[in-house]
C-alpha cells in the first residue's frame, strides 16, 4: 500500500463515524378531509439523554435533527384557533413551562409566522428511543403526536 493510499484510508476511516451520526429522516402521513397531510423530519436518538427536559423555556425547538421539520398539506387545517391554509410550513415547538408546549407554524415560502397552538403533554409507559412524529386522520379530524423518551406531545386538528 502506498503512503497516499494509507493516508486516504485513514481519512475515510476517520470520516465514516461522523457521516453515520446524521439522523435518519422520517415522514408522517395522513389523509384528513380526503386530502394529504405530511410531515418530514429528522429522527435523532436519545442515547440516554432527556432532550425534552433539557429544552430551554421560550426557545423554539426544530422538532428533530439535521434540518427543518416541514409540513405539507393539501387541506386547510385548523389547530384550535389557528388556521393553517393548504401549503408548505416549517414547524417548531416551544417549551412554555416544564409540562407546557406549543407548536409553531411558519410559512415556508415567505417565512411569516402563521400562529401557535397548544400541545397536550402526557407520559407514555414505554420509552421511545428515536424521535417519532405520528399523524392520524379520521374523516375531517386528525391528531399530531410527537413522541420521545417517556413524553408524548399531542394536538388535535381538523381539515377541510
Amino acid at each position: 500500500m502506498t503512503k497516499r493510499m494509507a493516508v486516504a484510508t485513514a481519512l475515510l476511516a476517520a470520516t465514516l463515524p461522523t457521516l453515520a451520526q446524521a439522523a435518519e429522516r422520517g415522514e408522517a402521513k395522513a389523509t384528513v378531509a380526503g386530502k394529504t397531510v405530511s410531515i418530514d423530519y429528522g429522527r435523532p436518538m436519545l442515547k440516554g439523554r432527556d432532550m425534552l427536559g433539557q429544552a430551554e423555556v421560550g426557545k423554539p425547538w426544530r422538532m428533530g435533527a439535521d434540518g427543518a421539520t416541514t409540513l405539507k398539506t393539501t387541506a386547510d387545517l385548523k389547530f384550535g384557533d389557528v388556521a393553517v391554509p393548504k401549503g408548505d410550513y416549517v414547524l417548531t415547538a416551544t417549551k412554555l413551562a416544564d409540562d407546557a408546549w406549543q407548536i409553531n407554524f411558519t410559512s415556508a415560502t415567505d417565512k411569516a409566522a402563521v400562529g401557535s397552538a397548544p400541545l397536550t403533554s402526557s407520559k407514555i409507559e414505554d420509552s421511545v428511543e428515536v424521535f417519532t412524529i405520528e399523524l392520524v386522520g379520521k374523516g375531517e379530524r386528525g391528531e399530531l403526536a410527537l413522541k420521545w423518551g417517556t413524553t408524548a406531545l399531542k394536538a388535535a386538528f381538523s381539515g377541510k
